[in-house]
């Protein structure tokens, strides 16, 4: 198995006036030495652009675009297929739509290599294995976080659903658990983010950084915490979790931003060791619109949340005797 171990670090910048116009393959081989690892980087959806993904090697870049790559040490240029039984929401011969459960990794990445939703989906697809790590992932959903992800199956489709995520003209709503009562019922978060100057893995609230904006509603208030309804414009990585923790009210469970808040001297014991429990960020993509990148009509989704979400809601509201 072939691997990048020549490359085992990562980069985000700007594309530059003088850059407008090239190919994403030529920009990119200045910073990681060759174009021919630059392409393998790109088809293996290495790559973003303004935190898209792209599978074309010649897309001509545009000034003030951020092109982000990361790349952990040895990490293979094949996945392999592993049958695993997938939830499907919806499926043609174009793309898929699959509701990811929470602990789930989308990508093969290190330490992830044949565990992953595209090692899955090569098994349901009937591939033994695939050159470059994934099918068309064009937009992330982190590990932790469970909820709708589409999965293109043909370069059209690629392009066309990519371009959509880059005019912002996809609907995505999520739901979220935060720490702390939110006090305004709707609100907006215009905050530009960028890749934190200390802590590699973390993101955060920068005057330098892409623009970012996050449209919020408080659905439920329970004593020190809120169920709220948060709707994507931009799509920043970690856009949610960036965003509410500035406000103070991140998310339950995070590993990442969150800070666990002790509330034993006024939640009961039960209640308060379910919060504790739960790992990974309370954080669920309830709802997915796009047009479709063939026929053009408007496709809408939505899924439930994951039992262990409903359930400590379920208790909350039991619990506290509010919502």
């Amino acid at each position: 198995m072939s691997n990048l171990n020549s490359l085992n670090s990562s980069g985000d910048w700007a594309v530059e006036d003088g850059e407008a116009g090239e190919r994403l393959d030529q920009v990119l081989a200045r910073q990681v030495g060759t174009r021919s690892k630059a392409q393998r980087m790109i088809k293996g959806g290495l790559v973003t652009i303004d935190q898209v993904e792209t599978l074309k090697v010649n897309y001509r870049v545009v000034t003030g675009e951020q092109i982000s790559y990361d790349l952990p040490p040895s990490m293979p240029t094949k996945a392999v297929a592993v049958a695993h039984l997938l939830d499907i929401v919806f499926e043609d011969e174009s793309l898929i739509v699959i509701n990811k459960p929470r602990g789930m990794v989308v990508h093969p990445s290190a330490g992830h290599f044949d565990d992953t939703l595209v090692n899955y989906l090569l098994a349901h697809w009937g591939k033994d294995d695939a050159e470059g790590l994934r099918p068309g992932v064009v937009h992330r959903i982190d590990k932790d976080t469970s909820g709708l992800l589409v999965v293109t199956k043909t370069d059209k489709a690629q392009e066309n659903l990519s371009d959509q995520f880059r005019d912002h003209s996809i609907t995505r709503i999520y739901r979220a658990l935060v720490w702390g009562e939110i006090e305004q019922p709707v609100g907006t978060i215009n905050q530009p983010i960028g890749r934190h100057p200390k802590e590699r893995l973390r993101f955060s609230v920068r005057s330098g950084g892409k623009r970012a904006v996050t449209h919020y509603k408080r659905l439920e208030t329970f004593s020190k915490l809120s169920y709220v309804e948060c709707r994507l414009e931009t799509g920043r990585t970690h856009q949610i979790r960036v965003h509410l923790d500035h406000l103070r009210h991140s998310l339950v469970g995070d590993p990442l931003y969150g800070r666990y808040r002790d509330l034993s001297r006024i939640l009961p014991k039960s209640l308060v060791d379910r919060l504790k429990a739960f790992r990974g960020q309370a954080l669920h993509a309830m709802t997915l619109g796009f047009l479709h990148p063939e026929t053009g009509e408007q496709l809408n989704f939505e899924v439930g949340l994951p039992p262990e979400f409903e359930e400590l809601l379920g208790l909350l509201r039991e619990v506290t005797g509010e919502g």
